[in-house]
């Protein structure tokens, strides 16, 4: 071993050593004492947070009541469910009782636990839904049209003539519900529900325990709201302990870097993987820009809000006032590119139209159907029906492909018919004597981004979905494995 490489290793054992020490000394001193405080602080927010949850569930099931003795007073809605009428009335129901009642989540269920009427996402009716238990207060996980989220309910059932009805309602858990939870700055409440990959470490406590439900499928499982700190002396000192520590592996850097100088001057990363690496970075910034520009004034103004809350809580109606053109500023921007995106998709047009005649212009477009016998079974003087044309023939295109596409290229028929229901509705079917579905694939089938074939893109049949129910239509499927599926639009008459 030569002088110099001793030397660089003398360096490194007399610096790295008594800064290890040191770190772990201080540390194992101060963590001690930080923790008891901490225990006592938790122990205290825990009973907090218990009785909110029970105070806020109370509310929730006290409303839920009331809409019980409204809908079972309503003989709109038992004639509408019961006789199949006024489908549109039933559809909207939840979402204005839901706004009625000052409730995030809504939804009324059937005796088999499928949406009659969704208040957060019309798009949800005939789904399978989350059912929580009627005895206490449950989290679910509900949808948007933007997106799920999370729904602290209660349930409750009631009978009317011939037929039972489920009531779930709520409100929704999200970072502003949890910041009310803990009054505390110094400390946070998350949610841990089944299956998530976080664990409570250390630094968490569990203080609530709530029955947890995502789909109608999957069994009700635990979740638990978790207590952790923010900004901590303990998590101060570990902060600059890391330092240290980060000061200790620089200097181990520095050794290396002199003993990989000494040996190669090879240390540059090839030009291209550089190039590579810059071009992605220009394209993230790209993407992000626009969604920032709206985003940093929101923070910078709720970070006012915060600081106002804490040292003078009078003045912030004030400030608010002060504020509240920067975030109507913001938030019209986010809302105008929203706009943008929306603006792809076109306005519904509708009008008295006869599905026999966008049928057969549906057909005369058809493609990659050489392999499939088409039959059509159009009976005359069907009654019009109030809908977008070009929606229309979105859905018969989409169906038409996807029953061309079960045929997996083999030979086989698909075969498109209308006909009258003599309820003042007119009904479009189209079958295939495809490979058919599973009862799992039933119920999954009109999800978005699901999809069983190679390729596809899962929104085909979420798209017709959103055309029908947008047309105050029905939509279902019939299948079985192995011989085919049935496509069966209900539209009513104009």
């Amino acid at each position: 071993m030569t002088f110099r490489t001793r030397l660089l290793a003398g360096f490194g054992v007399v610096v790295l050593v008594p800064l290890a020490v040191f770190g772990l000394g201080i540390r194992r001193a101060m963590s001690g004492r930080v923790a008891a405080e901490y225990e006592q602080r938790v122990a205290a927010l825990a009973g907090v947070i218990r009785a909110d949850v029970a105070r806020q569930s109370d509310g929730i099931a006290a409303r839920l009541a009331a809409l019980k003795g409204a809908l079972a007073a309503d003989n709109h809605f038992r004639i509408a469910t019961a006789q199949g009428g006024d489908r549109g009335y039933v559809l909207d129901y939840a979402g204005d009782a839901m706004r009625l009642a000052g409730l995030d989540y809504l939804q009324v269920l059937d005796d088999e636990g499928r949406v009659l009427s969704s208040g957060q996402f019309r798009n949800e009716y005939d789904r399978p839904a989350p059912m929580p238990p009627l005895s206490g207060p449950a989290l679910v996980r509900g949808r948007t049209a933007e997106g799920p989220f999370l729904a602290l309910v209660r349930a409750d059932s009631l009978r009317l003539p011939g037929r039972r009805f489920v009531l779930v309602g709520g409100t929704r858990v999200d970072s502003l519900f949890l910041a009310r939870l803990a009054p505390d700055p110094e400390l946070a409440v998350s949610v841990v529900l089944p299956g998530d990959s976080v664990s409570v470490d250390s630094s968490g406590q569990v203080v609530a325990e709530l029955p947890y439900v995502e789909t109608a499928a999957a069994p009700a499982g635990q979740a638990r709201l978790v207590v952790t700190q923010v900004h901590s002396l303990l998590a101060e000192l570990r902060r600059n302990v890391n330092l240290w520590f980060a000061v200790a592996v620089l200097a181990t850097a520095l050794v290396a870097l002199l003993v990989a100088g000494w040996l190669s001057t090879r240390f540059s990363r090839p030009v291209t993987q550089m190039e590579h690496r810059a071009a992605l970075g220009d394209l993230a910034r790209q993407v992000n820009h626009d969604i920032k520009n709206g985003l940093a004034p929101l923070r910078n103004v709720f970070r006012h809000f915060a600081q106002v809350a804490q040292g003078d809580p009078a003045k912030l109606p004030k400030v608010f006032a002060e504020r509240q053109s920067t975030v109507e500023s913001s938030l019209g921007y986010l809302e105008t590119l929203a706009a943008n995106y929306a603006r792809l998709s076109p306005q519904a047009n509708e009008r008295p139209t006869d599905v026999n005649a966008v049928v057969r212009e549906a057909l005369r477009h058809a493609t990659g159907a050489d392999h499939a016998e088409l039959r059509t079974e159009l009976p005359d003087r069907l009654p019009l029906v109030r809908v977008d044309p070009l929606a229309l023939r979105r859905v018969i295109e989409n169906l038409l492909g996807n029953a061309v596409d079960s045929l997996g290229g083999k030979p086989g028929t698909v075969t498109i018919a209308t006909e009258g229901t003599g309820n003042g509705s007119v009904r479009l079917s189209v079958s295939d004597t495809g490979h058919g579905m599973t009862k799992a694939e039933q119920e999954r089938a009109f999800d978005d981004f699901y999809t069983t074939k190679p390729g596809g893109t899962g929104l085909g049949l979420s798209i017709v979905r959103r055309l029908i129910l947008d047309s105050k239509g029905t939509l279902k499927v019939e299948s079985e494995p192995g011989k085919g599926s049935r496509f069966i639009v209900e539209l009513p008459a104009s």
